[in-house]
């Protein structure tokens, strides 16, 4: 679990080489343009990076979470902009492989994996964030046709995505009532309102869903009536092994540039590193970092072992978001007044690293699940 095997050692070594060639040399430029690409996602799912979690069965490269983890690290350092569109796009391969039938996943687990199509995951609504259960779009059964009203809000590939996992209402209050569905591009009722202008994540279109009417097949339906809270769930969970594998890799691209650049600035007839000031600050870096993909590592590792691992997660998620946005403001702090301007890119990692702490479950709602697993452990 700790010491990479030599096939993970090639994984991670193609994933950092397709994320430099497709990615780096408009990152800057898509930051500033907030321009999405969805070509580089095709490009990315050529190298075999958008299905690593996907069984073989549907054209993925039937790896583990471990792996997946390592993939997004490594793009993350280029671009988490990209990094995050990968990992939702992940997601609805993710619930089709436990929850979707043979036809949902034959239709879309393939071209998911091979970056051919986007996914995204809509379940936050304009009053409905933390509290997921109190989720207000609703759909109802009529014959062999669900329709689907209301609306989506922080919605990632809004517009561009080809499936979207929905959760709406079937039943009463509460979460026993949410049930999950695919809503293909282009069905009559599906529009998009504005597109979020954001501090990070620029790269990755984020928008509000609206569905007016919305009809689809009952068949496309995910699992069963009132299974979605619990569908929703199990992806975030797993999408926090995800958030906390990309900050990682965000804290890792900040700490490198700041120790690169400690190395060659002088003051005093010295490197700055040489400086406790700066040396230990970095030093705290690189220990931060360690540790936290420690904890991504045996959160994945216990996911891929068919072990309990959401509270692992939910550690992994906290400290690693936690220390990316540490990191990253240090590494600013490193490189002084440049490390303010646009000319270095220590300041989008900053802004990227931010959002990092609010999705897939704010890290104040993960202190909470940790504290409660410390009770239930007391049997309290």
């Amino acid at each position: 679990m700790f010491q990479p095997t030599d096939e993970q050692k090639e994984l991670i070594e193609g994933a950092r080489e397709a994320a430099e060639a497709y990615l780096s040399e408009t990152a800057k430029d898509d930051d500033e343009q907030e321009r999405f690409r969805p070509d580089y996602m095709q490009a990315l799912g050529e190298a075999g990076l958008c299905g690593v979690q996907t069984s073989e069965d549907y054209e993925g490269l039937g790896l583990g979470y471990l792996e997946y983890a390592m993939v997004l690290e490594e793009i993350a350092k280029v671009s988490a902009s990209y990094a995050v569109s990968v990992a939702v796009t992940g997601l609805p391969q993710v619930i089709l492989q436990a929850y979707g039938t043979e036809a949902q996943k034959n239709r879309w687990m393939p071209g998911l994996a091979q970056g051919q199509l986007l996914g995204a995951f809509a379940l936050s609504e304009p009053d409905s964030g933390s509290d997921a259960g109190s989720l207000m779009t609703t759909a109802v059964k009529a014959g062999n046709e669900y329709i689907l009203n209301g609306r989506k809000f922080w919605i990632t590939h809004g517009g561009y995505a080809d499936v979207y996992v929905v959760m709406a209402r079937t039943g009463g209050p509460g979460a026993k009532g949410v049930s999950s569905f695919l809503v293909p591009k282009g069905v009559s009722g599906l529009s998009f309102g504005k597109k979020e202008e954001k501090m990070g994540l620029r790269a990755s279109p984020t928008v509000e869903m609206i569905l007016d009417n919305v009809r689809i097949p009952a068949d496309n339906l995910i699992g069963q009536e009132g299974m979605g809270f619990n569908v929703a769930m199990s992806a975030l969970d797993s999408g926090r092994i995800t958030i906390a594998a990309i900050s990682v890799g965000v804290a890792k691209a900040a700490m490198d540039a700041a120790a690169d650049y400690a190395c060659i600035r002088q003051q005093f007839k010295r490197p700055i590193i040489d400086f406790q000031g700066v040396g230990f600050m970095l030093a705290d870096m690189a220990t931060r970092i360690e540790s936290g993909r420690l904890l991504v590592h045996k959160a994945a590792w216990l996911k891929d072992s068919g072990k309990p691992f959401t509270v692992v997660a939910s550690m992994a998620k906290c400290a690693c978001t936690d220390t990316a946005m540490a990191v990253t403001q240090d590494a600013v702090q490193v490189f002084g007044g440049y490390g303010y301007t646009r000319e270095y890119p220590v300041e989008r990692y900053m802004r990227d690293a931010k959002v990092m702490q609010i999705v897939e479950g704010t890290n104040q709602i993960q202190r909470l699940v940790i504290a409660r697993s410390l009770k239930h452990e007391r049997r309290i």
